[in-house]
């Protein structure tokens, strides 16, 4: 990164309307996944025929380092990379390096629905890659199925779990979203599984992210409902957050078996310490989970934008950022429909 973008970039790096910095910046490097959450990627939509961004159109492992660089010199020191499924993509693993260059990268991570993690995690380590994050509902096979679109095996994710552990990677989180009346009743068994492992399991409340996922309130578990059940067969301690701004509630077993942790968008929205900044495949910029807009920085990269053209760029998209969804839910009427998860990651 040269002295003119450091020049550019204020001392404590940029802030938006509401005072909020960039820290964490996830990259989707694929929108073609091999499950079909009905929560994400529902099959009656995104079926055999659906056609998905041309190769062409996706960043290259190049631009991705470019845009992630830019970032880093923002203040951004966390950077995920998601999809889609990011193990489809056969560059992975030199993605994963170039980021790891990065000078003032902190955590480098990744979420995968783990199909293919077995096959992937040495060399995704050996690459730079510091975590993983796994996305398992259940471990009910037939529930499994039934929120993945009946694509893979509790089998096989278990597999990649047990391939990231002797891997090296530390700590590993497992993400399961909860949905009422589909997974709920599987979450202490869930929990069981993992207690004493080492792995982190965390509960998402099931969101309105995008317009496709037939979204309700009452669809929604609370964490304070999932926290009363889990707490009546294991005693919960609450543990202070890692950083400000955060995502999840963290919690340990009173008896020493490990941690968990709530992700509560919904019940309890965290807004206003959200610095997350998200980058599609195709290199559109969001600046929330449930945007319905965003800025294509693959075009102006490709028609020549010099690294300070692009650094004032994204100081002014994110300087001029007021994003507060989850915090003013149901609000006001819906309008255009919003961005599809699969399109930016989560």
């Amino acid at each position: 990164m040269s002295d003119r973008i450091s020049q550019i970039t204020p001392p404590g790096g940029v802030r938006d309307r509401l005072d909020r910095p960039v820290r964490d910046l996830r990259i989707s490097v694929i929108d073609r996944c091999n499950f079909r959450c009905p929560y994400c990627m529902p099959a009656d939509v995104y079926g055999e025929g659906h056609e998905f961004l041309a190769r062409k159109h996706w960043l290259t492992a190049g631009e991705i380092k470019r845009i992630a660089s830019l970032f880093v010199a923002m203040g951004v020191t966390k950077l995920r990379l998601t999809g889609g499924e990011p193990l489809l993509r056969r560059d992975i693993s030199e993605i994963v390096a170039g980021l790891a260059e990065i000078s003032g990268v902190e955590d480098l991570a990744l979420t995968t629905n783990a199909s293919r993690l077995a096959e992937k995690a040495a060399e995704l380590r050996a690459a730079g890659l510091q975590r993983v994050t796994i996305s398992l509902d259940s471990l009910d096979q037939q529930v499994f199925a039934k929120m993945n679109g009946g694509r893979g095996d509790v089998a096989t994710v278990l597999g990649g779990i047990e391939a990231a552990l002797a891997a090296g990677f530390d700590p590993i989180k497992v993400n399961v979203m909860v949905q009422r009346g589909v997974n709920d009743h599987t979450v202490l068994d869930l929990l069981d599984r993992f207690r004493g492992s080492g792995v982190i399991v965390r509960f998402i409340e099931y969101m309105d992210v995008g317009s496709l996922n037939g979204w309700q309130p009452e669809d929604v578990v609370p964490s304070a409902e999932l926290h009363a059940a889990i707490s009546e067969r294991w005693p919960l301690e609450a543990l202070s957050e890692n950083y400000r701004g955060e995502v999840a509630s963290r919690y340990r077993f009173a008896d020493g078996h490990g941690e968990i942790g709530f992700i509560s968008s919904v019940s309890e929205p965290f807004c206003g310490d959200c610095h997350r900044a998200r980058v599609s495949a195709e290199g559109t910029l969001y600046t929330c989970l449930f945007a319905h807009h965003g800025t294509n920085l693959r075009n102006v990269m490709r028609a020549g934008a010099t690294d300070a053209d692009m650094a004032g760029l994204l100081q002014n998209l994110w300087r001029s950022r007021d994003d507060r969804y989850s915090e003013i839910r149901g609000r006001f009427p819906a309008v255009e429909a919003r961005v599809e998860m699969y399109r930016m990651g989560g």
